[in-house]
């Protein structure tokens, strides 16, 4: 009864995890769409990012569900990890891990980490200053200051660089755990290859996507 119990716990922290992952995408490919705008047109780029950060629905109930998702994803990661390494009480005495299994797949914490730290810094720049704007300071809104801030972000090659590495390692991150987390739900049917392709063309796609906006921007400022 007891392993029963265990083994749904597992299979349920599995499945939150798979499913809190898809809001790590969803959040990722929201703001891909309207960040790769700001290349096209800033008058096409000021409107939606007005639209977005003025919308009620958007800004009260569909941000904080993606953030909440994010934030618990990552935070599941660390959970899992800890009880996966706290399960193994003897420590291999050699473990060769690149013989069967990629630098992704071994290395997910490390890249998890890193790509949580870039998304709180991320808020940091672009969320905080805009609930300032628009709730503290209470100055007149102006529509067409949104393409502005965000090429100004790119002007320093430490933080494109920046940038652009953490989007690196969030390319591995998805890479690897799109496909693991079917794996580790259990599904398996004739639907899985394309979603695995999917998973991987979303892995290479988004990422280098938002790299190369921020390189368009750091060379055309």
């Amino acid at each position: 009864m007891a392993k029963s119990a265990l083994l749904k716990s597992s299979i349920a922290k599995k499945v939150a995890m798979a499913l809190s992952g898809l809001f790590l995408m969803l959040f990722l490919a929201q703001h891909f769409f309207i960040n790769m705008t700001s290349v096209f047109s800033a008058d096409t780029f000021n409107s939606i990012s007005h639209f977005m950060g003025n919308n009620p629905l958007v800004q009260f109930v569909i941000q904080p569900i993606l953030i909440v998702g994010v934030i618990f994803h990552f935070i599941m990661g660390f959970v899992l990890e800890y009880k996966n390494n706290s399960a193994r009480p003897i420590s291999y005495a050699k473990n060769n891990g690149a013989a069967n299994s990629s630098w992704a797949s071994r290395n997910m914490i490390i890249s998890g980490s890193v790509v949580l730290a870039f998304l709180l810094v991320h808020f940091y720049d672009f969320w905080v200053p805009e609930m300032v704007y628009k709730y503290v300071d209470v100055s007149p809104l102006n529509e067409t200051r949104y393409f502005h801030e965000l090429a100004e972000k790119f002007e320093s090659p430490i933080r494109t660089g920046l940038y652009s590495l953490s989007f690196l390692l969030l390319s591995l991150h998805l890479w690897h755990g799109f496909s693991s987390s079917f794996q580790s739900v259990g599904f398996n049917n004739k639907y899985s290859k394309s979603l695995k392709g999917f998973g991987y063309g979303f892995a290479i796609v988004i990422p280098f996507g938002f790299i190369f906006i921020a390189l368009f921007h750091h060379f055309n400022h």
